[in-house]
């Protein structure tokens, strides 16, 4: 049956794979977590349980990060999840509050104009004005329902937000209490609370966060992929996620150009040619695993209404420019200069090397 939702939450879309582990879990479960924290894990980087289920992989990567996530959830201290971006911190942190709180929605969405409100409360001011300060006209934040329902708040791009507000988060994190001085009373945390930050580390120096606050953070690092095959497998595995939930009648079985696109990207990022014998120039843009997943995706499309169904070099030599050149003169430049040394050369690239010389003129 067609989702009548274009993207489902992280509890929705997975509901299944949930509760098959919460049907086998039979480990410790710290107050209020709907999964032990080995069931977490197990959730996140996927495996096949007794009964024979098959938890689908949400991240590849290192394991030992994500049981380093899950265990500092499980203590006093909140999370911090930091990485360049495309690195799939967002992701992780919707799929970790989905398995622990079974809610994934408890978010904050940092920006330069996030104020205080967004991460302590609001007020409905017509009912202030008519009524005075009151229960009924005080707006909840995400935090503070999380903090009085005892499940995981999510607060993205950290480092965006002013300063001043989020030295708010420090007694709240330390306390674990948020005071309402205009009501005389305070809203303090229930047991299952917790907080996943995400921080983008090419912001740093932005909004970079005081030492205080520092402190009350546990940062795990989410690296890009260490190896060609696993950015391969994270990537193929998304596209054919999207172009099934996006409906698109797109052949994506064939890897060849998912593994050229990744190939692209990653000597890109690198400056070097897979073997290592060429040098070649770095864009200004960071190239991620995730800006590869919308290439390939926007590829299916064209694939899909303008094209024969199955994936070609013409398909992606688009996005792949626009997720190169960031810069029009200089990233260009370096385009140009990869397609000629590099693609040029390449034995089987014939097509890709006419399709990014068309579109780059």
């Amino acid at each position: 049956m067609t989702s009548t939702v274009l993207r489902p939450h992280a509890e929705q879309d997975h509901a299944d794979e949930l509760a098959a582990l919460a049907a086998v879990d039979d480990r410790p479960r710290p107050p209020s977590w709907r999964l032990s924290p080995w069931a977490v894990v197990q959730y996140l980087l996927g495996g096949t349980l007794p009964d024979g289920t098959e938890i689908t992989p949400k991240y590849v990567g290192q394991r030992r990060l994500i049981e380093v996530a899950v265990a500092t959830l499980a203590t006093d201290r909140a999370l911090l999840l930091l990485g360049v971006p495309g690195t799939a911190k967002t992701w992780v942190s919707e799929h970790l509050a989905a398995a622990i709180s079974g809610d994934s929605t408890l978010l904050v969405q940092g920006t330069a104009g996030t104020a205080e409100e967004a991460i302590r409360y609001g007020w409905n001011y017509a009912r202030l004005i008519a009524e005075g300060p009151s229960e009924k006209a005080l707006v909840e934040s995400p935090v503070l329902r999380a903090m009085r329902d005892g499940r995981i708040a999510r607060l993205e791009e950290l480092t965006r937000i002013p300063a001043d507000v989020q030295d708010s988060l420090i007694t709240l994190l330390s306390e674990k209490t948020l005071p309402v001085p205009e009501l005389n009373t305070e809203v303090q945390a229930r047991p299952g609370f917790n907080l996943i930050a995400t921080a983008n580390n090419r912001d740093k120096g932005v909004n970079e966060l005081s030492s205080a606050l520092r402190r009350r953070f546990n940062t795990v690092v989410l690296p890009l992929p260490d190896t060609a095959e696993a950015e391969v497998e994270i990537v193929s595995r998304r596209v054919a996620q999207l172009g099934a939930s996006l409906e698109l009648p797109a052949d994506v079985a064939d890897l060849a150009e998912i593994r050229r696109v990744v190939t692209v990207f990653r000597e890109l990022r690198a400056g070097r040619t897979e073997d290592g014998r060429t040098a070649v120039k770095s864009p200004s843009g960071t190239l991620s695993t995730a800006e590869a997943i919308s290439v390939l995706t926007g590829g299916l499309a064209l694939a899909a209404h303008f094209g024969d169904g199955v994936l070609r070099a013409h398909d992606v030599a688009a996005g792949i420019l626009g997720a190169v050149v960031k810069d029009p003169v200089a990233d260009r430049a370096i385009w140009v200069e990869y397609l000629e040394t590099v693609v040029r050369e390449r034995e089987g690239w014939d097509d890709f090397y006419r399709a990014g010389q068309e579109i780059a003129g």
